[in-house]
């Protein structure tokens, strides 16, 4: 008795314990659902699409590795898989004196500096694109609006209260909210029954141009994050181009495996 006592209890700790894992699993779910919620846009990447790639590289070694480093990824390993010439690379886009090709992606500024200024250090960005995803990093960096009511005066749509600067803004331009009329329903609008759409105030627009077009800040934008989608799997690349020879050896190798299993069995039959 005491033995199905024992295991009855053991029996209710494990549902229990099952209960609770699920319970985790839907709320994870629904705080990635409500995260999803804010992005505004769809962003498809293209490893193969070696330009947009060297150009986004260039983005962000001019616009983002002041703050944010990327130390699993090193400067010859994307010059390799982006086929850009090593001196190039170390003439436009390593800037410290201290790095050589072959370094990490790594930034000058200090953990306590950063913190002191930003509030908490920057985010290392290497894995950004896979924990994230590239949705969220297309729609974040067209996201910022003028926020006079925030430290670096500026805030994101996708991600409020941001402590970060708008970096982009002298390629975007200023975005603020303004009140627009839409047919679609964005959220929080009420319906105007006077024009029939939904009025909302939280639509962004460009009130002051910066130095690229709306189509140019979108194509940047884009190899932008492109290049972070390359950055979170380098080995992404090499491994598309390696399955086609791996599976030509598997074939390869189970013709022979088939031949090999007749002969050794043909006597036997």
């Amino acid at each position: 008795m005491s033995g199905q006592k024992g295991g009855s209890r053991d029996w209710l700790k494990h549902v229990l314990a099952a209960g609770v894992v699920v319970a985790g699993l839907l709320g994870a779910g629904a705080v990635s659902a409500a995260g999803d919620e804010a992005v505004r846009e769809s962003m498809q990447p293209d490893l193969h699409d070696k330009p947009s790639l060297q150009r986004g590289m260039q983005l962000y070694t001019n616009y983002c590795l002041g703050c944010h480093s990327l130390q699993y990824q090193r400067y010859s390993r994307a010059a390799e898989d982006l086929e850009m010439p090593e001196d190039l690379v170390e003439r436009y886009l390593i800037f410290s004196p201290e790095l050589k090709i072959n370094d990490t992606m790594r930034i000058g500024m200090k953990a306590e500096d950063a913190a002191s200024w930003f509030g908490t250090p920057p985010p290392d960005l290497s894995l950004e694109a896979r924990l994230r995803g590239t949705d969220w990093i297309y729609s974040y960096l067209k996201s910022f609006y003028r926020d006079p009511e925030r430290p670096w005066g500026v805030n994101n749509a996708v991600y409020p209260l941001v402590a970060m600067p708008n970096v982009l803004e002298t390629l975007q331009g200023v975005q603020e909210k303004v009140c627009a009329q839409s047919d679609l329903v964005p959220p929080g609008a009420e319906l105007n029954p006077a024009t029939g759409h939904y009025d909302s105030c939280d639509v962004l627009e460009i009130t002051s141009p910066g130095s690229m077009t709306a189509e140019e800040f979108d194509q940047a934008v884009w190899d932008l994050t492109n290049f972070l989608a390359y950055v979170g799997e380098p080995s992404r690349l090499k491994a598309e181009s390696m399955a086609p020879k791996v599976l030509i050896f598997i074939l390869i190798f189970t013709l022979l495996a088939y031949l090999l299993k007749k002969e050794y069995w043909r006597d036997i039959h």
